[in-house]
């Protein structure tokens, strides 16, 4: 998500009932995350990847696919997809499409799905066969920071805890973060305030409070921060064409913590 505008942490909490179609959606969007895991793989096009989520998302759970047609503002274009899928460099908003999967590949399946209104956010790493140790390096340290920022969630805390704890931890390990792109509120709208940003300082910004509702979404990479937009007025990729890397997942401020809303009962972070 693009970086806008701060705002007041009241105006993303959401009631009981909210919360629960938030849980919903996020359920139903770890779902299709879960689902696509065994068609990735080499010789499939991400196009075929992309058409087998829009169908378990539409036919199976009857959910609506966020990301098809969607306008943040009018200089970008409506995606074409269902579904993002960001192969090695490309850091994210990767337009499905004729591109063969091969061996050595790693790519992010980044999932929206609607249900009843709401909005349930995630995305995750795949590899296929044996990936170059510095993209599967890169893919560790980006989970790494993922998990440090969700573990600073709770009452009091602030936006600069999470950001901090994400950024000193992926710069120690010799990564990057791109701040080009961060975390975001989300409801009934797909991208809402706050911005949660993945570098900063502890005990700055917005202090979080029950039943806020956001994404953290940490994409690094394993060379320079810098980015670079192709022509298709999406796609995203490092400047230095370094691989890159993301994980991300919804969560709520629960009283004394959080909750990951897009993470299955049993299933790993």
């Amino acid at each position: 998500m693009l970086q806008r505008s701060k705002t007041s942490p009241q105006d993303s909490v959401k009631t009981a009932e909210e919360v629960e179609k938030m849980r919903v959606a996020g359920q139903l969007t770890a779902m299709v995350l879960k689902m696509i895991g065994p068609h990735v793989k080499a010789g499939v096009t991400t196009d075929e990847l992309d058409r087998i989520c829009h169908d378990y998302i539409v036919n199976d759970l009857q959910g609506i696919p966020a990301p098809l047609h969607y306008q943040p503002s009018p200089e970008y274009p409506p995606f074409p997809k269902s579904v993002c899928i960001s192969l090695n460099h490309v850091i994210c908003h990767g337009i499905p499409g004729e591109r063969v999967i091969r061996d050595g590949d790693m790519l992010n399946i980044d999932v929206t799905v609607i249900k009843d209104g709401y909005h349930g956010d995630s995305s995750k790493m795949f590899t296929v066969g044996e990936v170059p140790l510095r993209s599967r390096r890169v893919m560790e340290v980006a989970h790494e920071a993922m998990v440090r920022g969700i573990q600073q969630v709770r009452p009091g805390a602030t936006l600069g805890d999470i950001g901090h704890a994400i950024q000193s931890y992926a710069e120690a390990q010799h990564c990057s973060i791109v701040r080009e792109f961060c975390g975001h509120g989300i409801g009934r709208k797909f991208h809402d305030e706050p911005q949660v940003l993945h570098y900063g300082n502890p005990g700055e910004g917005i202090e979080l409070v029950p039943g806020m509702t956001f994404t953290i979404e940490p994409m690094v990479n394993a060379g320079k921060r810098h980015i670079k937009a192709l022509p298709d007025g999406w796609t995203i990729v490092t400047k230095d064409h370094s691989a890159s890397a993301q994980w991300e997942h919804t969560i709520l401020v629960t009283d004394d913590g959080y909750e990951i809303l897009t993470q299955l009962p049993g299933d790993p972070i």
